[in-house]
C-alpha cells in the first residue's frame, strides 16, 4: 500500500525525528495543523509548523550538521550562513528528507514576539496525540486558527481541539490570546 501525506505514521515519524535532533539545540514547540492532525483530524497537510527559540549562530551549525546527518535537507539554501539569515530576518525555512522535494516538510522559524515567547513558556506535550514531542497548548492553537488564520481547514481544526478539550481549555484564556493577536499581529492589518 502506497502511504500518503494524510498518513499519520509518515507525519508521525517525520515530525519525531526532526524533534529528537532540534530538542538537542533549541526549545520548540509544534503549532498548528500537525496539532489538530495528531488529534485524529483526518485531512493532509504538506508542512508542520515549528517555532524555535533565537539560537546563536555556532548553536545553529551544529543544529543543521545535526540535521544533515539525521536524513534533511533544507530546501532554501546548502549554505548554513543563508539559512540562518533567513531566520534571523524572520522568514521561515523549510527541511525535508534528503532526495524528496515532496511532503511532509517542517517549516521553522524563530520566535517573532511576545505571543511566540508566551507559547514557548506555555509549551506542552499531549499524550493524546501518542507522540513525544513539545506542542504550543490547546488554547494558542484554537486562539490563532480562530482569530488569525480563519481558513475553513483551521475553523474545522479549531472546532475538532474544542470537541477533544471541551471539558479542560479556559474559554478566558482564549480570549486573552484573541486579544493579543488582534494587538500584536493584527494592529497592521487595520
Amino acid at each position: 500500500m502506497n502511504r500518503g501525506v494524510g498518513d499519520r505514521n509518515i507525519l508521525d515519524d517525520f515530525t519525531i525525528q526532526f524533534c529528537e535532533i532540534m530538542e538537542r539545540y533549541a526549545k520548540y514547540i509544534v503549532v498548528s495543523g500537525f496539532v489538530a492532525i495528531s488529534h485524529g483530524r483526518k485531512r493532509t497537510t504538506e508542512d508542520i509548523d515549528m517555532i524555535i527559540e533565537k539560537i546563536d549562530f555556532d548553536t545553529f551549525v551544529k543544529l543543521h550538521e545535526s540535521l544533515d546527518f539525521g536524513g534533511f535537507h533544507c530546501m532554501q539554501s546548502t549554505k548554513v550562513t543563508d539559512i540562518y539569515d533567513y531566520l534571523i530576518r524572520g522568514d521561515s525555512v523549510r527541511y525535508v528528507r534528503k532526495g524528496s522535494l515532496m511532503p511532509p516538510e517542517m517549516e521553522v522559524k524563530f520566535v517573532k514576539d511576545e505571543i511566540d515567547e508566551m507559547q514557548m513558556r506555555t509549551r506542552v506535550k499531549l499524550p493524546f496525540t501518542g507522540v513525544d514531542i513539545w506542542f504550543s497548548s490547546i488554547e494558542f492553537n484554537i486562539a490563532f486558527k480562530e482569530q488569525l488564520l480563519k481558513s475553513p481547514k483551521d475553523m474545522e481544526d479549531a472546532k475538532h481541539l474544542r470537541i477533544i478539550y471541551r471539558d479542560e481549555i479556559s474559554e478566558t484564556l482564549i480570549k486573552d490570546i484573541k486579544k493579543m493577536i488582534r494587538q500584536l499581529r493584527l494592529k497592521n492589518e487595520r
